[in-house]
């Protein structure tokens, strides 16, 4: 009965090897017994001056000569066994056979920016390969894999070890990111087309705090055992650009034009002051040595001039020796003079309006008394409706054509107490409608940052900036075919500005009226840059600097939006068509759910057409080396299909990570305790031996 548990134990403990072929070195055991053999057929005689004792002391002596040789034996190859089992690395494997027969393996190597940081002298990314290699070189033979990185799978299907060891030493460092759940997703995916009843992810990452939750998703755990195979460097150190901007929205020809640089520190600040120098078109044109506050932040300010209105490639470059992914941030930007700006007032003429446009040479301002308006806006950008009380049928309709076309319009309206005469107006508009007038003093409690006009600026608002105040305002209704957004709102849900859609254009109203006496919107921080996107977003902007991972998007106008206009990016060998939709009179570009590679490059119509020049920068999360603590997430992600497993420094894989446990430490104290008794025998008296 004893004897039919011998296939079951096999079965279900196995005994495999990470080197196996230092088995080899079991032919060595040969050595001991041979020599021991050769021992035995030595003789030497003893002679003894009286022989009556003889025949008792030859049979006590050789029996206690026979069975210390046999120990001396037995601890000798015992010691040798150990030895060569200690270097070919057993473990006790308890998996059951036939349950991983029905399994395939899903490696995931993080191939993001963020593994080019150093421990020691390799990369982590690097450690990392090394680390897969040798788990694929050590599996069992006819294993499956998959192969997963950030900017694509290999493969969809399983491969072979050798196929997937080229793959792993192919896999290099890549723009693009994934989060954790978007592996365990896809090994999800692969795992339902496999038809398999189970796999083994395992995923070797420095578990970056923007890719990896302190929780895990149970619901993507299912028939999957996780492995988490962490490399991590000790002490990351890395300076990049977080953001930059212009200090106008459009580029001066001629002038002297500012640029705002945000540089941060991660870790110890370098005892050398890094230098950011400023190139346009790959001409440098300015430097400035870094100094960082205790905040480990730096705000520099650059100038430059250009001479034409043509688009500009600007790069910033930091000469950080550490981490080199992040060193470099780009602008696009040029001189547009054709932006024109109509201004239709019942009264005098604003002077913070006129002032918000004088300024710059980017735009053309014609301000005429609404009375005198002229019959066709087509050729206008932006047309401000400002301190309008009433709004007839005529301008009503005027107003909903220049929607139609995907004109932009901003109404700053009147005081008045006969509100009807505005929503006389509006109804050929929309549905929107002004209901009240609120005289309460009310400050502006929140931003919409997702809105268009915020989301471009968003990175430039100082930390401390007040938010506008209205003395007075007016209390709008709108039905959802006006889709109503607010842009800046009171704490009781009343908007200050608000953006409408019920057409291809955008029309923004203000609750109030833009002079002092209403509120200080007129002298605010987003009063002039409002109008600046306003504007811009009847045709396409000025500056661009998208970064990657965003779902930012660029906005192109285009007459009639058909199959043959469909926009290209350009750029770096690249002839790609990427997401877009129709907005508005024109087309939203998803620029980065097609390209990952930073870099400038080009978008046009198929058709031909007005070519858009676009920078496109790293994605700025994996700058921030803020990486999950190993202790502490173990505390979370814990259970019986969750592993973890050590990685050394040269890519070793100190717990082979399939539920086994390691052997060879067994294996060397047994060989120093053999070593010990074969001392010991070897050291104990003799006995005579006839």
């Amino acid at each position: 009965m004893l004897i039919g548990w011998f296939p079951t134990l096999r079965y279900i403990c196995q005994v495999s090897f990470l080197y196996p072929l230092f088995l080899v070195a079991g032919l060595s055991l040969a050595i001991p017994v041979l020599i021991h053999l050769f021992n035995l057929r030595k003789y030497k005689t003893v002679f003894f001056p009286h022989t009556r004792f003889l025949k008792n002391i030859q049979l006590n002596s050789q029996k206690q000569s026979q069975v210390r040789y046999k120990w001396l034996l037995v601890t000798r190859l015992l010691f040798l066994a150990s030895l060569i089992l200690a270097f070919a690395q057993p473990f006790l494997n308890k998996n059951n056979k036939a349950a991983g027969e029905n399994k395939f393996q899903v490696i995931y190597i993080d191939n993001s920016y963020s593994m080019s940081v150093k421990k020691g002298a390799m990369s982590v990314m690097d450690i990392a390969k090394e680390a897969a290699r040798k788990q694929v070189r050590h599996a069992r033979p006819g294993t499956k894999f998959i192969l997963l990185t950030n900017d694509k799978p290999v493969s969809y299907r399983a491969e072979p070890a050798d196929k997937v060891f080229a793959e792993i030493n192919a896999t290099e460092l890549s723009s693009a990111s994934k989060t954790v759940n978007e592996v365990l997703a896809n090994a999800q995916s692969v795992l339902q087309n496999e038809g398999k009843g189970g796999a083994d992810v395992y995923y070797y990452s420095d578990f970056q705090k923007s890719a990896f939750p302190a929780v895990p998703d149970k619901s993507l755990m299912k028939d999957i055992t996780f492995y988490g195979l962490p490399v991590q460097s000790d002490e990351a150190q890395d300076v990049y650009i977080d953001t930059a901007w212009l200090t106008t929205p459009v580029l001066q020809t001629g002038k002297s034009n500012y640029i705002v640089v945000h540089t941060r520190c991660i870790g110890d600040v370098p005892k050398e002051s890094p230098v950011l120098s400023l190139a346009i078109n790959g001409q440098v044109k300015s430097a400035a040595s870094l100094k960082f506050s205790d905040k480990k932040e730096s705000f520099d300010t650059l100038n430059f001039q250009v001479n034409n209105a043509s688009w500009q490639q600007i790069s910033l470059t930091l000469n950080d020796a550490s981490v080199r992914f992040d060193d470099t941030f780009r602008i696009t930007a040029r001189s547009s003079p054709n932006l024109s700006v109509l201004v239709l007032n019942e009264g005098q003429p604003n002077t913070y309006i006129q002032a918000a446009f004088r300024a710059y040479n980017g735009f053309r301002l014609n301000q005429v008394d609404i009375a005198a308006a002229p019959k066709s806006w087509r050729e206008y950008n932006l047309v401000i409706l400002n301190g309008v009380t009433h709004i007839d049928d005529a301008l009503g309709k005027t107003l909903n054509d220049a929607l139609q076309q995907g004109q932009s319009i901003c109404i700053f309206p009147g005081r008045t107490a006969n509100t009807q005469l505005l929503n006389d107006g509006l109804k050929e508009v929309g549905d929107i409608h002004i209901t009240a007038v609120d005289t309460t003093v009310q400050t502006a409690s929140s931003l919409q940052q997702g809105s268009m006009l915020v989301k471009d600026l968003f990175d430039k608002i100082p930390e401390n900036v007040q938010l506008p105040v209205a003395n007075w305002h007016y209390t709008t209704t709108a039905g959802l075919s006006a889709n109503q957004q607010s842009v800046l709102s009171f704490r009781n849900g009343d908007p200050l500005l608000a953006r409408y859609t019920p057409s291809k254009g955008q029309l923004y109203i203000c609750a109030t009226s833009a002079d002092l006496r209403s509120g200080n919107f007129p002298g605010s921080y987003f009063f002039t840059p409002f109008f600046y996107e306003m504007a811009m977003q009847s045709s396409s902007s000025n500056v661009y600097a998208i970064s990657g991972g965003s779902q930012q998007a660029v906005y192109l106008p285009q007459a009639n939006v058909t199959e043959r206009n469909t926009v290209h990016v350009y750029g770096r060998g690249l002839d790609i068509i990427p997401p877009q939709r129709p907005d508005g009179a024109g087309l939203d570009i998803y620029i980065n759910q097609a390209v990952q590679l930073p870099g400038f490059y080009a978008l046009s119509p198929a058709a031909g057409g007005d070519t858009t020049e676009i920078a496109l920068n790293q994605d700025k999360a994996e700058s921030q080396l803020d990486f999950r603590d190993i202790n502490a997430l173990k505390s979370e992600w814990k259970g019986d299909n969750i592993k973890w497993v050590n990685i050394t420094g040269s890519g070793s894989i100190a717990d082979n990570g399939n539920e086994g446990f390691p052997l060879w430490k067994v294996c060397v104290i047994l060989a120093l305790v053999m070593l010990a008794a074969e001392t010991f025998l070897l050291a104990k008296p003799k006995v005579a031996v006839a």
